[in-house]
């Protein structure tokens, strides 16, 4: 029996439904990706499986006693409070009950640990990235039967993305997620099915087969709608010519016309692609930034130490790195709007920029969609040609309608193609992006794709979506931690290929441009690849002790926990208190370090 089945569902907010007679059932195990463009409903399929929805008419029957877990697409803005207490709100309370009190304590603290989380920070204080990993950590703890995501990897770095791939892989429950990852796609889903225009339709195959099979069948559709068309225009020109008499079979042939009109009404056409274009302002110099032993931090902290590069006209450069490491705060230094602390930065002549900003503070939320682009006026200048404002939005998929509601009632993916709308509408020749394909669709993040390689300007792109890297840039700079940022050629396929294995932590620390033993003369750095090596008996005993030792100190953590949590621990000597808290940070920085050895361990036995 299906854990979930829907059948003839259908919801409608006032206009054209956004769920239409549809059917879907999913079975246990399966990992469903659910692929849709923006604004197509798939929030809503989500939230109607998650119970936070009724269906306007059909009926959805669940397997009994079967729990969903739903992480949401946006960050709510409400929440606060300590991050252990928030993944614990994960448990639903019945389960808080029956399993008791230490075995829910262990779980939150486990996955707390493995996804590298401040159990004792407060959710406000954190990145947006952050965040939602907490939020993520939520959806995980309980270990639902039906585990709901929506866009997971948003504002997640690449360690974190790889994390999660790895955990979905060998998620034993059963999984439905959207998601603009190509790579998510590719690796862990097994079945896919789409929400087009209210319909659902489903394609047990690869994402790379579903990708053929849903051009030849919408270029099928398009066949057959131009027949039917066709065959409407010849009946509507037999009318106009007049029916001569009242004959059955002419009452007949208008009949099965005002069918046909029906029909045509209630065809709902395939969203249109966003037709972007980039003005290109003049060209710059041929060099473009130059960065010398640039050192930049906050607090003491580094974030660039002794960092040089140089970037010239045409470049396309991502920078990767983990949240939080200061990818945009290297953007600002090489732009010359942060000044180093030492070295310097020169900037090349005639630059024209264009900043995408991943917050979109850009956007006034209670200005309309064309006032935010045009300012007020009813024209833009495109090109060097006058252009009518709805016309412009309606090449970015806003419709007229559209165009004069606020910003503030956009979604995530409106708004990111609202704000690419208002800075596409001034020319540029150097475009610095910061996260610009979250919650995008894929067909205009591959139309996005499509316009940057094209673009005869230079690039600056922050991200961490892999595939779009790996379209896009032709070098990355990689944010390494400790101020050390090492740049590579290609993207980040290319990246993982050059990069150094992992070492042991006794190992003495590698220097930062080593010369292999195989190098050829002349032979670059970037260019390297460094062979594969496995574990050796040592490492291999490490691995197979580590799941104990973790055990063990998870074990005296919640004991300690459970000590500190009782009134009169704080009423003995205050010495004694401080020796049990320092041991317990120190127990922390142990887990971690454990988590960390074990996941280095794991990879290289993986290769």
């Amino acid at each position: 029996m299906a854990l979930i089945s829907l059948q003839d569902v259908f919801i409608a907010f006032g206009g054209p439904p956004v769920l239409e007679c549809v059917n879907l059932q999913i079975q246990k195990g399966e990992k469903v990706c659910l692929l849709g463009r923006n604004g197509a409903g798939k929030t809503t399929l989500l939230k109607l499986i998650n119970n936070d929805l009724e269906p306007d008419k059909g009926t959805m029957a669940r397997q009994q006693g079967i729990t969903t877990a739903y992480l949401p697409q946006e960050v709510p803005q409400t929440l606060s409070g300590q991050v252990f207490h928030i993944v614990l709100g994960g448990f639903e309370k019945h389960t808080l009950e029956t399993e008791g009190e230490w075995e829910i304590h262990r779980q939150t603290n486990t996955l707390i640990t493995r996804m590298n989380l401040d159990a004792n920070a407060t959710f406000e204080s954190l990145s947006a990235g952050m965040k939602r990993r907490v939020l993520l950590a939520k959806a995980l703890v309980s270990k639902p039967d039906i585990l709901l995501l929506d866009e997971p990897t948003n504002h997640l770095d690449i360690d974190a993305i790889t994390w999660l791939e790895d955990f979905l892989s060998r998620y034993e429950g059963t999984l439905l997620f959207v998601t603009h990852d190509r790579m998510l796609v590719k690796k862990i889903a097994n079945r896919i099915i789409e929400l087009d225009r209210g319909k659902l339709s489903n394609w047990d195959c690869d994402y790379q087969t579903y990708l053929e099979r849903k051009e030849a069948t919408l270029d099928a559709e398009k066949g057959q709608w131009a027949l039917f068309d066709k065959n409407l225009d010849k009946e509507e020109e037999w009318l106009k010519r007049g029916v001569k008499d009242r004959r059955v079979r002419d009452e007949g042939r208008v009949n099965a016309l005002l069918r046909m009109r029906e029909e045509r009404r209630a065809r709902r056409e395939l969203m249109g692609t966003a037709k972007i274009n980039l003005q290109e302002a003049k060209r710059s110099g041929k060099l473009v930034v130059e960065a010398e032993n640039v050192c930049f931090g906050f607090n003491e902290k580094p974030i660039i130490r002794d960092f040089s590069t140089l970037i010239m006209r045409g470049d396309r450069v991502g920078i990767i790195g983990p949240n939080g490491s200061g990818k945009t705060t290297i953007l600002q230094v090489l732009l010359g709007r942060l000044e180093p602390q030492q070295g310097s930065i020169r900037l090349g002549v005639k630059l024209e920029v264009t900043y995408f900003d991943q917050l979109r503070d850009q956007l006034e939320e209670e200005k309309s969609v064309q006032d935010n682009v045009a300012s007020g006026n009813d024209r833009v200048l495109i090109n060097g040609k006058n252009r009518h404002i709805i016309g412009y939005l309606q090449d970015f998929l806003f419709s007229p309608e559209r165009a004069r509601t606020p910003v503030k009632v956009l979604s995530g993916g409106e708004r990111n193609r609202l704000l690419l709308a208002k800075l596409f509408a001034r020319p540029s020749n150097l475009l610095v992006m910061d996260e610009p394909t979250n919650d995008l669709d894929m067909e205009t993040l591959e139309l996005l794709e499509d316009l940057l390689i094209e673009y005869k300007g230079t690039l600056l792109l922050v991200s961490h979506d892999r595939a779009f890297l790996n379209n896009v840039v032709t070098s990355t700079l990689v944010l390494e931690g400790e101020g050390r940022v090492e740049e590579y050629i290609g993207g980040y396929d290319d990246w993982l290929r050059q990069r150094p294995l992992p070492t042991s932590p006794a190992a003495p620390a590698a220097p930062s441009t080593p010369k292999s033993p195989t190098q050829e003369p002349g032979e670059k750095p970037q260019q390297r690849r460094q062979r594969p090596r496995k574990l050796t008996n040592k490492e291999k005993l490490e691995l197979e002790t580590l799941p104990q030792r973790i055990e063990e100190l998870e074990t005296e953590q919640h004991e300690l926990y459970q000590i500190m949590s009782d009134p009169e621990f704080y009423k003995q000597d205050g010495r004694a208190a401080a020796r049990t808290a320092e041991r317990l940070q120190t127990l922390k920085d142990d887990l971690s370090r454990a988590y960390h050895r074990w996941e280095e361990l794991e990879n290289i036995e993986k290769i």
